[in-house]
């Protein structure tokens, strides 16, 4: 069992479904609402947790019925929210606009912006227990890089998946053990728009999984040799946390080496668009392995 460490948001969901995206100035109806737990950091700690890591969760909630509801959701998951705290800010919300099984999101970070480094300190018990460090971009960057200095001074691989996507500091990318971006935030963390995404990899090898939709995820060996893990065909409901089922997966296999982790990890993300929610479509072990068994 790994053991994974997060660091990351804490948001609660909020789903409006639509036949279509509104155009500016548009008033549409809809065709249902609903809310669902989230967060990047939440939604990659849930699907660790189930499929089989010992998870810890660092984040931070406001002092509100949002707050109580999500750190109760966390515990239903076996996820230990000890280092959980309670901000001033109000709980961190996503607004999302599904349609036609593509997604329109803004987040509203409120308490996730209060995550500091002294919160990641007082958790340096989990940092040593861990396995894997694992963190994303929805809260402060100087806490995400105090995150990556914490592992590295630790001895603990730090697993960073750079969305919201932004410029990372030359630090982050050097403490950075493996990044795990999408093609437009591969662009985007390293600054190398306009070159070709196989070369960027190629440059980093085994630092980067790139992944490319329902095509699967890349890779670069140290020869140069690009690695190609193929994507899973499955019908889409909802593509909300493909991403998130995707890194809490490679966190929670790694450890069988990081092609076997990025085929779980495909068939993981694969399986989270088949049902509705970031975190309610996210497979359990059981059912990975059943539907990898009827891959073969």
């Amino acid at each position: 069992m790994a053991r994974v460490v997060v660091v990351g948001s804490i948001n609660m969901d909020m789903v409006v479904a639509t036949e279509a995206f509104p155009r500016l100035g548009e008033t549409l109806f809809g065709t249902h609402f609903a809310t669902w737990p989230g967060g990047k950091g939440a939604n990659q700690a849930v699907a660790a947790a189930r499929l089989g890591a010992e998870v810890t969760m660092i984040g931070c909630v406001g002092a509100d019925a949002f707050g109580e509801q999500l750190k109760a959701t966390l515990v239903r998951e076996g996820i230990d929210t000890r280092w959980v705290s309670t901000g001033n800010a109000a709980t961190g919300i996503a607004s999302i606009t599904l349609s036609g099984g593509d997604n329109a999101i803004v987040v509203v970070p409120g308490a996730n912006h209060e995550l500091a480094a002294a919160d990641l300190d007082r958790a340096h018990e989990a940092f040593a227990q861990a396995d894997i460090v694992l963190a994303q971009l929805e809260v402060p960057l100087d806490t995400v890089l105090h995150a990556a200095r914490l592992a590295r001074r630790l001895g603990k691989p730090f697993f960073l998946n750079p969305a919201p996507a932004v410029a990372l500091p030359a630090e982050l990318i050097a403490l950075t053990t493996l990044l795990t971006p999408n093609e437009h935030e591969l662009a985007a963390a390293l600054q190398t728009a306009g070159e070709p995404w196989a070369e960027v990899l190629r440059r980093m090898p085994g630092r980067i999984a790139m992944t490319h939709g329902k095509e699967g995820a890349y890779t670069s060996r140290e020869d140069g040799e690009l690695v190609h893990e193929a994507g899973f065909e499955v019908e889409a409901v909802d593509t909300t946390g493909a991403g998130d089922t995707f890194n809490g997966a490679l966190a929670a296999f790694w450890h069988l080496g990081a092609g076997q982790a990025m085929r779980r990890a495909n068939a993981a993300g694969a399986l989270s668009v088949t049902r509705a929610g970031a975190q309610g479509g996210m497979p359990t072990l059981a059912e990975l392995e059943q539907f990898l068994k009827a891959q073969a």
